[in-house]
């Protein structure tokens, strides 16, 4: 996807904070900052990362155009040498991140960014728009496949997104998380992703009668031939003049493939068992019954509790604007700053809510399964120099309960690193794999899951446990800061 200049999309502090150190003789210092969440969206087991492709595409192409200094410039808040410097601004810094299709819990860093402060500082919040957007929706679109129990689901909510940049990522992300296609004609173009779709009830209404609505439906796309049946009476009316249809397709001696119904409105349980019971009297068994109206993760599964006959599903607005939870809640944190001799000092925030208190220092994230069966264990949050011997017996606690422990005997257990270097020295070093990689990648890692972990309500949580070493810091800096 050709990239854009977003160097404007941030806070405005973003921006008088980049003056200050600027000013200060400050802007060169090298800091690290997290970007980590602090808990799954809509009372899940997990989230999935994504959005990592254009927050790539953010950093490289992040510049300050004339036109956006004459604006600066306008606001008089920012001085001629500071203004100036923006001229010349790019972006030079470290970061590393957890691939798209991952699945990660809270509290662990997804992207880990090293640069003087004064870059680090701005990407902020054009860095946290795009992660939680995407990561947000591509959880959804996992859920929502779930409860589909291995009934393709297409993602349907263009029109119902908050905008078209929200529409047409969101839709990536969908896909990401497991979604067989979607409606959206541009995500298809710019992500090579498989685009779906029927037709409205203006497609019958514009016709003198539904039959001939239909005829013409079939014979402008017999190998998609999915027609909607509840525009007047869905029985009596939509379903018949469907067999009808197919019936003549196949007197034509037509090969009848990708064909049979949808349903968008009524009790789509019993709409589609009536149906079923239909089209397979007719002599059509494998036709397609999919759905729409309004569906969600638990709609589908109640409907899949009620022997829905539904094959397939179209889910649109509650998953392209997540509907019951909003906002993926990412957080920025200072981590490390350098000192005047050039090594980093760990950096902690403290706060009355205890989860709202940062791990300090350069960090990485081990995930450790279970060597049998290839289920994930437990996550452990490690200080950057920190190893673990496979070799050796592991203990691993619940930072949430610490009375909850594990023991992981030598031999047991394989570990993997999640953060991968993705920029270096302002330059891309990784290059994305295509949606649909990236969509076999994150079913490998639901696989990877328990199915404690998968289900909608009170899931079991992952312990996502800080090495010895990260505690130790933490406490250190917790006692440090307590005398203060």
């Amino acid at each position: 996807m050709e990239g854009r200049n977003l160097a404007l999309l941030t806070d405005l502090y973003e921006l008088t904070m980049m003056q200050g150190y600027f000013e200060t003789g400050s802007d060169q210092k090298q800091v690290v900052f997290d970007l980590f969440y602090r808990k799954n969206p809509s009372g899940n087991g997990y989230a999935i990362a994504a959005g990592l492709e254009q927050a790539m595409e953010y950093i490289c192409n992040l510049r300050f155009t004339e036109e956006d200094i004459a604006y600066l410039e306008g606001l008089g808040l920012f001085s001629a040498d500071f203004l100036a410097y923006l001229r010349k601004f790019r972006f030079t810094g470290d970061i590393y991140a957890i691939p798209e299709g991952t699945v990660v819990f809270p509290q662990e860093p997804l992207m880990r960014i090293q640069a003087p402060i004064v870059q680090a500082q701005l990407v902020e919040t054009a860095l946290l728009n795009i992660i939680n957007h995407q990561s947000l929706i591509a959880t959804k679109a996992a859920r929502v496949i779930w409860a589909a129990q291995g009934d393709p689901v297409m993602e349907f909510g263009l029109r119902r997104a908050q905008g078209p940049d929200a529409g047409t990522w969101g839709a990536r992300a969908a896909v990401i998380g497991g979604c067989c296609g979607t409606s959206n004609v541009l995500t298809g173009k710019l992500f090579d992703v498989p685009v779906k779709g029927t037709h409205a009830h203006s497609w019958v209404m514009s016709f003198p009668d539904e039959l001939t609505a239909f005829r013409e439906y079939a014979r402008l796309f017999p190998n998609a031939c999915l027609l909607l049946v509840d525009t007047y009476n869905t029985l009596e009316s939509g379903v018949p003049n469907a067999i009808q249809v197919f019936r003549e397709m196949r007197a034509k001696g037509m090969e009848l493939k990708n064909y049979g119904i949808r349903l968008d409105s009524g009790d789509l349980a019993y709409l589609s068992k009536k149906a079923k019971e239909m089209l397979e009297e007719a002599g059509f068994p494998d036709a397609i019954i999919s759905a729409s109206s309004d569906l969600d993760e638990n709609l589908i599964a109640s409907l899949k509790l009620q022997g829905a006959k539904i094959s397939l599903w179209g889910v649109g607005t509650k998953l392209i604007t997540s509907d019951d939870c909003p906002a993926f809640g990412g957080v920025y944190k200072l981590a490390a700053e350098e000192d005047e001799n050039g090594a980093f000092v760990p950096k902690i925030k403290l706060s009355n809510n205890p989860a709202k208190v940062t791990n300090p220092g350069i960090k990485k994230v081990f995930r450790i399964y279970d060597k049998n069966t290839g289920k994930i264990k437990a996550d452990l949050i490690a200080l950057e120099e920190e190893t673990i011997d496979e070799t050796k017996t592991l203990e691993i606690y619940d930072s949430n309960a610490k009375w909850k422990n594990m023991r992981l005997p030598g031999g047991s257990y394989t570990v993997r690193e999640l953060l991968i270097p993705v920029i270096r020295d302002g330059e891309q070093v990784y290059e994305s794999p295509s949606v649909m990689e990236i969509q076999a990648y994150c079913d490998k890692e639901k696989a990877s899951l328990w199915d404690e972990h998968l289900r909608l309500n009170n899931p079991h949580i992952v312990p996502v446990d800080l090495s010895e070493g990260l505690m130790a810091l933490k406490t250190k800096l917790i006692e440090e800061m307590s005398k203060k």
